[in-house]
């Protein structure tokens, strides 16, 4: 299973509807990174040659926020595109487990008692080497094991994935990594770590249409709730659809400039905007459509020029550069 291969994949509200005997992992999965990936490959592969179901079981929202509501970590795929992602490596069942002071309180004991052994009864768990559970995170992949020993299933560690980026640099992902990533700009090493490029998911609003009176008219994206990456100018992808649903399966990629930043040529203290200009042909009213953005390389910070005029030079130099990044990355 690959992930070009699209599965179905069934949501379940309570892990009694999955199958004694299957396979499971449990975590987060936020940004379906690589890591998660070779979790869930060697986890379908152990499915598939026991004939039984995938089931990954994961929090919402991340149990990080409900322990540290005053810094939670900021999101890399909302549980719509999570669900997608999933489906995407042949997950079978998805059970989203609601985070709460309850769940949160458990013990590693009470824990695999409540969801593993009383409803759901595995042959094998998959996780990988840095996976910790129950009350204070005091749970690894060896008190699993521990426990599984007693109750009667299997673990499997599957090893942290490194990889080497542009920069030569050598390292282990991880979904902290790829947020400090995409904070610093750096959507080329995230896209390494994440096995396609960061997605940014939201409707088209409306803006200043000053992009459109200087010759480059922009899709306004609403802020989603997403990470999003430093303020500058980036090269990437975009797709439209007219829902949600359809922009996941949408296959037309669209080369794109894209902008975030504050304005700072039209004025002072203007909100942060994240504009798409679009290197196409008759886009048609985009209002009120959904808009991808998919990031591929960052190209310059953020400045105040002078005039529009001065504005508008840079943005055709910018999509110029576009152009040859994004053809060399389709050739």
């Amino acid at each position: 299973m690959t992930g070009r291969d699209i599965g179905i994949m069934e949501v379940i509200s309570d892990i009694k509807d999955a199958k004694n005997g299957c396979v499971l992992t449990i975590g987060n999965f936020d940004g379906v990174h690589i890591g998660h990936q070779a979790i869930l490959s060697a986890a379908k592969r152990a499915a598939v040659d026991r004939a039984t179901k995938l089931i990954v079981m994961t929090f919402e929202p991340h149990p990080l926020a409900v322990l540290r509501p005053q810094s939670p970590p900021g999101i890399l795929t909302p549980l719509a595109l999570k669900k997608h992602l999933l489906a995407q490596f042949g997950v079978d069942y998805l059970f989203v487990v609601e985070s709460g002071d309850g769940l949160l309180r458990l013990s590693p004991a009470d824990f695999v008692n409540k969801f593993l052994v009383k409803d759901v009864q595995p042959y094998i768990v998959f996780e990988g080497e840095d996976f910790n559970f129950g009350a204070e995170r005091v749970g690894g992949v060896d008190t699993l094991r521990q426990l599984g020993i007693k109750k009667g299933f299997e673990v499997c560690v599957i090893d942290s994935k490194e990889v080497k980026f542009m920069s030569g640099r050598i390292a282990k992902i991880s979904s902290t990594m790829i947020r400090g990533m995409l904070e610093d700009g750096k959507v080329a090493d995230a896209a390494v770590a994440l096995g396609r490029p960061y997605r940014l998911i939201e409707r088209v609003v409306s803006g200043r249409g000053k992009g459109k009176q200087i010759g480059f008219p922009t899709a306004n994206m609403k802020r989603p709730r997403q990470i999003i990456p430093a303020e500058g100018v980036y090269a990437g992808f975009a797709e439209i659809a007219d829902s949600f649903e359809r922009l996941l399966s949408a296959k037309e990629k669209l080369p794109a400039v894209f902008s975030i930043g504050r304005s700072q040529t039209l004025g002072n203290d203007n909100p942060l905007t994240l504009e798409a200009h679009l290197l196409v042909e008759n886009t048609g009213d985009l209002l009120g459509k959904w808009l991808a953005m998919d990031f591929v390389k960052y190209i310059r910070s953020q400045i105040k020029f002078n005039s529009e005029k001065e504005l508008a030079e840079q943005i055709a130099r910018d999509c110029k550069e576009t152009k040859k990044i994004l053809g060399d990355v389709t050739q």
